[in-house]
């Protein structure tokens, strides 16, 4: 057994871009007084996600190299790393983007959403190309949002590639009138929080999905089993840090080994 504690921050959406580090620095002290070796942020958290019913101040990129760094500064105190959903600009393009930081502070490097949404189009450009991380005896991949939900070949190039955990920032806000789900993956219920039980299965791997606390959303915050149970699921709308021990020995990525030719999937995720 190798036991693992993560955390995801399941919180509101940020008021104001200054207010998505501070309460990005208290999740992080949050974490760390829990053990967590890893904090998972969601989608786009800092500076906040640029959905048409928020208004999100215009890209600005040297508050967002300020705001990395003073979470880089929490996560050195807190002594645990960082999953931090936010955006990044390249050259004149913004990008949807995952910042890992490690626990002594490194800014080890960015996952950028490679499949974008239709939605997103008009305010982001699609990155290119995956990558692995790791924290002390953990292995993982990052999918963000659309990316896990749609495209399954994403989480099995990390999972082929020795992820015994891929993470999965999102952000879904609920339609007006929608069924609204009491219990983790309800029938009844739109197939977002199913395909959470699927990207575990079928990679025998785990699977750990942040959302914010949202009133109404269909889906929220969860860690699946490499057999595609349910581990543990943040009540829905509720802000709190989900707090679960994984132990990496069941992440076998038996069914993901198996996948072939690997030029196809490589084709699919540049």
């Amino acid at each position: 057994m190798t036991p693992f504690r993560i955390a995801l921050a399941n919180l509101p959406f940020p008021g104001s871009p200054q207010e998505s580090v501070a309460r990005g620095e208290e999740a992080i002290a949050e974490a760390g007084s829990a053990g967590a070796g890893l904090i998972v942020f969601p989608e786009c958290y800092v500076p906040g996600y640029r959905a048409p019913h928020k208004h999100v101040p215009p890209p600005d990129r040297e508050f967002l190299e300020r705001g990395w760094s003073a979470l880089a500064s929490a996560c050195v105190k807190a002594k645990v790393a960082a999953v931090i959903g936010t955006e990044r600009v390249v050259d004149s393009e913004v990008r949807i983007a995952a910042l890992v930081i490690d626990a002594g502070g490194v800014q080890c490097g960015f996952q950028d959403k490679v499949q974008l949404d239709p939605s997103e189009e008009p305010f982001f450009t699609a990155g290119t190309g995956r990558r692995l991380f790791r924290v002390g005896p953990l292995t993982f991949g990052i999918v963000i949002c659309h990316e896990g939900w749609r495209y399954p070949e994403t989480v099995r190039w990390a999972a082929f590639r020795g992820a015994q955990l891929v993470v999965h920032p999102h952000y879904d806000w609920g339609e007006p009138g929608a069924f609204q789900p009491s219990s983790f993956a309800d029938p009844r219920g739109t197939f977002h929080e199913k395909a959470m039980l699927c990207r575990a299965a079928e990679n025998t791997c785990w699977f750990a999905s942040v959302n914010m606390a949202t009133a109404g959303s269909s889906t929220t915050s969860a860690v699946i089993r490499p057999d595609g149970s349910v581990l543990a699921y943040q009540p829905y709308g509720q802000p709190g840090l989900l707090v679960a021990d994984i132990d990496l020995d069941l992440a076998t990525r038996q069914l993901a080994a198996r996948l072939k030719p690997v030029e196809w999937i490589e084709r699919r995720t540049r």
